[in-house]
């Protein structure tokens, strides 16, 4: 009887260390899928924040950079970034690189999905997705999604490309990017879940985004079509800063304003010069001021004091 309980007590605790131990291992798996997920969107956002364009497009011996973004299953990107760090003293490079990043379906022994890969190369030159040093940034990639911000009319993009008319040697103003990483799930070790990752970030050298902040000036006093007083949106298209824009109302109202306070400050100080008995302009001599009254106990501003 003794040794039927010993078994039974052994057969219970094989079964309960056994449950922690595959618990722990998911756990793990787990753990090991958000550490990837947030080194990969963080390596990649330092590096699209310092994304960067050529300014002279057409001069000789420049080579041309770009900034593409395909809309693809999964997304791909082209870009050159000033995020470049040096691995090895005095070597020549900057820190100017060209990345890619793209991805493939992932071998059987490797994992499921998709395998995120990076490639940098510290020559910019114009072959923007050849050369350089390939790594996986991450694996068991279900999906990998990109979206741009357009900063002139505040609109969300699934693709970019510099060399379009739609978006021709500019910058996003914003990106979002989505990855959804696969992982075994806590229930069941043997199926495999979706988690989502989301970042989202500006662009340091992207275009800024002035439309909010113009279109109040260029609603203001008109009217629609149809006679109704206008009202201000946020989808208004930006004005140009030209000739009697939105932006020189506002800088002709601020001068006006600043006009105005030099104008109040200068009577501030010819009523206190009055107060002294000061000459007023034209030589006519001023009257004295004592506690708001005029000689005779007269207040200076009538109903001011009774």
């Amino acid at each position: 009887m003794a040794i039927v309980v010993l078994l039974v007590m052994s057969l219970v605790v094989y079964e309960t260390l056994s449950s922690s131990i595959e618990f722990n291992e998911v756990l793990a798996m787990r753990d090991a899928t958000t550490r990837s997920a947030r080194s990969t969107l963080s390596k990649l956002r330092r590096e699209l924040e310092l994304a960067y364009l050529t300014p002279a497009k057409n001069r000789i011996e420049t080579v041309q950079t770009v900034f593409v973004g395909y809309d693809e299953e999964p997304d791909k990107l082209y870009f050159s970034t000033l995020a470049h760090q040096r691995l090895y003293m005095d070597s020549r490079e900057s820190d100017q690189s060209e990345i890619t990043v793209w991805a493939e379906s992932a071998p059987r022994e490797v994992g499921e999905g998709y395998v995120l890969y990076h490639r940098e190369s510290p020559r910019v030159d114009h072959l923007p997705g050849q050369g350089g040093r390939v790594y996986p940034l991450a694996y068991n990639v279900r999906s990998f999604s990109v979206k741009f911000m357009d900063p002139q009319d505040n609109t969300w993009r699934d693709s970019w490309d510099t060399r379009s008319t739609d978006t021709l040697y500019r910058l996003p103003r914003a990106m979002e990017l989505g990855l959804v990483l696969m992982a075994p799930d806590p229930d069941d070790p043997d199926r495999m879940i979706d988690v989502p990752f989301l970042s989202r970030f500006t662009l340091q050298y992207g275009q800024r985004l002035m439309q909010n902040f113009l279109s109040l000036g260029q609603v203001a006093g008109g009217a629609d079509s149809d006679g109704a007083p206008a009202q201000p949106t946020n989808n208004a298209p930006l004005p140009a800063l030209g000739g009697g824009s939105a932006f020189q109302s506002f800088q002709g109202n601020g001068n006006a304003a600043q006009q105005n306070g030099r104008n109040t400050g200068a009577r501030g100080t010819a009523n206190r010069a009055q107060g002294t008995g000061a000459m007023r302009p034209g030589g006519t001599p001023s009257v004295p001021i004592v506690n708001g009254r005029l000689p005779g106990g007269r207040p200076a501003i009538p109903g001011l004091a009774r």
